[in-house]
């Protein structure tokens, strides 16, 4: 302790001699009336700006979002106001003195604090909170210590082998630190185009989906672009190693290549699209609920999500049953007793199931046909068309046997049911009489 204390004698006595010089005395009165002062405007500011960033109640657009956002900085206020009341002392005390390193690291601390209160206050979106906790602060902190170029200069000369190539700490760090920033716009980006694109109705439904791949496409390869020039990076280089690579590994990617071409193919034809209702050649039926660049998503009506890559809807037969609210038939089969006037049956089923909301007069009002003459009853047929499928929610064919029934028992016409003759013959071969 005795060997430490007599290294740093040397140091103290010239930090005490230091102490008592006009330049430290005047940097720390300059200290405590910036900071006063910062204090005192920030009281008399902050009542104002919040009146003025406060949108009338109710208030929708472009000014009353700009006011939100702006009165969501408020917590940076003081910290901001001090950091430039001291960042105008330094240049007082600089100019009277020569010198403000107090001044100057007070300044680096409070914008120190501008940053981290920005991250931890106002940010809000998961991905930029964790970005400015792991990479920002991180940044400021270092900076506030005037460490900056120092920690530069030595990450510069820490490199990093990756077979034949290299690259310091200080190009990934400024990859991480960009490259974080740049993909978070194109996410951002890309949701606001999404919900602008989808709020299209005039588009057809394929047309909406194929924009919005176009969309993803388009920013997130903008943003890769942009990635590449901040970092150096010569695109024409990485143009012959895309191309290298692309030959090695293009046979294990043939299918996600062809998945990825039929499901532009079906978004540009409209041949199925979000919505529709779907057979495919193994009899797998469902709803199609998403189409992505490499599957599309069906859900059957008792819950159940079938993948289903888009080279299947190119290369195999789909039935599609839905086609964006085209009409369906369907039919319900009854029978009546061999004792009723079949003369009547026709008018009496047609009237009744025409009553039901969601049968269609076109293409064809409902239509009763006679189909045969059964063992128990003559058959009758009822067909009808609607705008929707059979099945999940609608049940169509069962509202129109319960309009049958009620139709049938209203004009007293009688629902057969099948009868049997038992015959029991004795010995002899005559029956015996019951």
């Amino acid at each position: 302790m005795t060997d430490l204390l007599e290294k740093l004698r040397p140091y103290l006595e010239m930090a005490r001699d230091w102490a008592v010089t006009p330049a430290a005395w005047g940097q720390a009165v300059a200290l405590v009336v910036a900071v006063l002062g910062a204090r005192m405007a920030t009281r008399a500011l902050r009542p104002i700006l919040l009146r003025v960033l406060t949108p009338a109640e109710g208030a929708r657009g472009v000014i009353a979002l700009g006011q939100r956002q702006l009165a969501r900085l408020m917590p940076l206020l003081a910290p901001l106001l001090i950091a430039g009341f001291v960042a105008v002392a330094e240049e007082v005390i600089r100019g009277a003195f020569g010198t403000g390193g107090i001044l100057g690291f007070a300044k680096r601390f409070m914008l120190f604090l501008v940053v981290r209160s920005f991250v931890r206050d106002v940010l809000r979106d998961n991905f930029l909170r964790t970005y400015g906790r792991f990479f920002i602060l991180p940044i400021a902190a270092v900076y506030a210590l005037g460490l900056l170029p120092v920690v530069s200069e030595y990450l510069s000369q820490l490199k990093v082998p990756l077979g034949n190539l290299s690259f310091d700490l200080l190009w990934l760090v400024k990859f991480g630190l960009f490259g974080g920033l740049i993909f978070w716009l194109g996410r951002w980006s890309d949701n606001r185009s999404q919900a602008y694109i989808e709020g299209q109705t005039d588009l057809r439904p394929a047309t909406r989906q194929l924009a919005l791949k176009a969309s993803v496409v388009a920013i997130y390869g903008v943003a890769f672009l942009i990635l590449m020039n901040v970092m150096g990076i010569n695109l024409t280089a990485l143009a012959v190693i895309g191309g290298a690579l692309g030959v090695g590994i293009g046979f294990g990617l043939q299918q996600i290549a062809s998945n990825f071409i039929s499901g532009i193919i079906l978004l540009l034809e409209g041949q199925a699209t979000v919505g529709d209702y779907v057979e495919l050649d193994g009899g797998e039926q469902g709803t199609i609920v998403k189409m992505t660049m490499r599957s599309i998503i069906l859900e059957t009506f008792d819950g159940k999500w079938i993948v289903v890559p888009n080279e299947h809807f190119i290369t195999t037969r789909v039935v599609n049953y839905s086609d964006q609210g085209s009409a369906n038939r369907l039919e319900a089969e009854f029978s009546v007793s061999y004792d009723t006037d079949i003369n009547l049956v026709p008018a009496i089923i047609e009237a009744a199931v025409a009553k039901h909301p969601k049968v269609l007069d076109s293409p064809a009002p409902p239509d009763c046909e006679l189909r045969g003459f059964g063992e128990s009853g003559i058959d009758f047929a009822v067909e009808f068309w609607v705008s929707g499928l059979d099945d999940g929610p609608n049940k169509y064919v069962s509202d129109v046997l319960f309009l049958i029934w009620n139709a049938l028992k209203d004009n007293g016409i009688e629902i057969p049911y099948p009868h049997r003759v038992i015959e029991i013959k004795g010995q002899g071969g005559a029956p015996l009489a019951g």
